[in-house]
């Protein structure tokens, strides 16, 4: 049986620490740019101590306004060093994995896969060597791409071990242009870990796992044996019950 981590966001712990605590909970913890702003190793040394049952973690990073393909070379540095702020963080509570947008939209770079490529190879290269001293992996996941040609060329040219590809289904169902299938064909190899909420394609709706219309029968045959983090991103406690007690009808 699979232990999924659950998504919270960093300012939302202490909201739910009872729950957490109760359920032992593995999580992914979100870290927003407010976050990395505010909060001190002390306050990071503390949660680790409140997690006193050990649970395996994960980090989602900040995402808003940041693009680690930016060809605003300015653009790119924010962006690093936001990334790098997380980075400090995992240094303390060292998650298996960190989520990573990607920041890629094919209007906006007018089609140009390759000048996105180009300028996300110079972010996330020194970045992943980081991670990798740090003993966490990198995962960057598929948002509004309509297809996941970006993200194969992306994987081929890291070609590293310690990176690959955070699958959302949510945002698959959502955006997608080609069957759900032709994604798993191409990024299956390269799954680390999987986000997984419901939607009727109407939005981004983070439903319990089975309130939607994605097919989870699919995408959890496709990634059946390899070793990946499975993350419920729920909404409420209650969801995030639902969404679990869904993943064990599945045989996980």
């Amino acid at each position: 049986m699979i232990s999924p981590h659950i998504h919270v966001p960093y300012e939302k712990i202490g909201d739910h620490i009872d729950f957490i605590l109760r359920n032992k909970l593995n999580l992914e913890i979100y870290f927003n740019s407010d976050s990395l702003d505010s909060v001190a190793p002390e306050a990071i040394r503390s949660l680790r101590d409140a997690l006193d049952y050990k649970p395996s973690l994960s980090f989602h990073a900040p995402f808003m306004d940041l693009c680690p393909g930016a060809v605003d070379s300015g653009i790119r540095a924010v962006t690093t060093a936001r990334f790098n702020q997380t980075l400090d963080i995992a240094e303390i509570l060292k998650p298996g994995c960190i989520v990573f947008h990607s920041g890629y939209e094919k209007w906006k770079y007018a089609l140009q896969t390759d000048l996105w490529l180009r300028k996300s190879i110079e972010t996330w290269r020194p970045l992943n060597e980081r991670a990798q001293g740090i003993g966490t992996k990198i995962a960057v996941e598929n948002i509004f791409e309509d297809e996941p040609t970006n993200l194969k060329l992306l994987m081929d040219e890291m070609a590293s071990g310690n990176f690959g590809i955070c699958f959302d289904a949510g945002h698959c169902n959502l955006f997608s242009s080609i069957p759900f299938e032709k994604w798993l064909e191409t990024l299956t190899p390269h799954i680390i870990e999987l986000h997984l909420h419901d939607n009727d394609k109407s939005s981004d709706q983070h439903l319990p796992v089975g309130d939607g219309d994605i097919d989870f029968a699919t995408l959890f045959a496709a990634v059946k044996g390899r070793e990946c983090v499975y993350t419920i991103e729920a909404h409420s406690p209650e969801d995030v019950l639902k969404s679990m007690g869904r993943l064990k009808a599945f045989g996980l």
